[in-house]
C-alpha cells in the first residue's frame, strides 16, 4: 500500500466505512452513535482524523435542504472544510513531501471553493449551516459506504 493511501484507509476503518471495525453503539435508531473507536488506543493523528471526519459528516447532514441547489452548496461547505481540516492534520503529523505538497494544494483550492459557495448562498439570502460540534459522530452504517 502506498504511504499516501495509508491515512485514508486508517480513517475509513476508524469511522466505520470499512468492515474491519464493528459498530460499537447505536442509540436505538436515532442515527447518532457513540464513538466507534476507543480514543485511548488512537495516535494523536488518528484522533484528529476521526474528529475531523465526524465534524464533516455532521455538518453535511445538517445541510440537507428541499432545494437541491441549496442542499449541494450548503453540504459541500462542511465537506470541503473537512478536506481542509484533514490536509492541516497531514501537515501537522505527516512527513512525506508529496503528501505535504498535496495538502497545501488542497487547502488553497478548497478554501477558495468554500468562499465561492458561501457567496452563492449569501446572494440568495440563504444562511449556510453552522459548523457541527467536533464531538458529533455519525453512524456510517446507514450511509451505504
Amino acid at each position: 500500500m502506498r504511504p499516501f493511501f495509508a491515512p485514508a484507509m486508517a480513517l475509513l476503518l476508524l469511522t466505520g466505512c470499512g468492515s474491519a471495525q464493528p459498530d460499537k453503539g447505536s442509540d436505538s435508531g436515532t442515527g447518532e452513535t457513540k464513538r466507534a473507536v476507543e480514543t485511548a488506543a488512537l495516535t494523536p493523528a488518528q484522533q484528529a482524523y476521526a474528529d475531523a471526519n465526524a465534524k464533516m459528516h455532521a455538518g453535511m447532514g445538517a445541510a440537507i435542504d428541499a432545494d437541491a441547489d441549496v442542499a449541494f452548496m450548503a453540504g459541500m461547505i462542511p465537506h470541503h472544510q473537512g478536506a481542509v481540516d484533514m490536509a492541516r492534520i497531514a501537515l501537522k503529523y505527516g512527513k512525506d513531501p508529496e503528501v505535504r505538497k498535496l495538502a497545501e494544494t488542497v487547502i488553497a483550492a478548497q478554501e477558495a471553493e468554500i468562499k465561492q459557495m458561501q457567496a452563492w448562498l449569501a446572494a440568495r439570502s440563504v444562511k449556510a449551516p453552522e459548523p457541527a460540534p467536533a464531538d458529533t459522530v455519525v453512524d456510517h452504517s446507514k450511509m451505504g459506504h
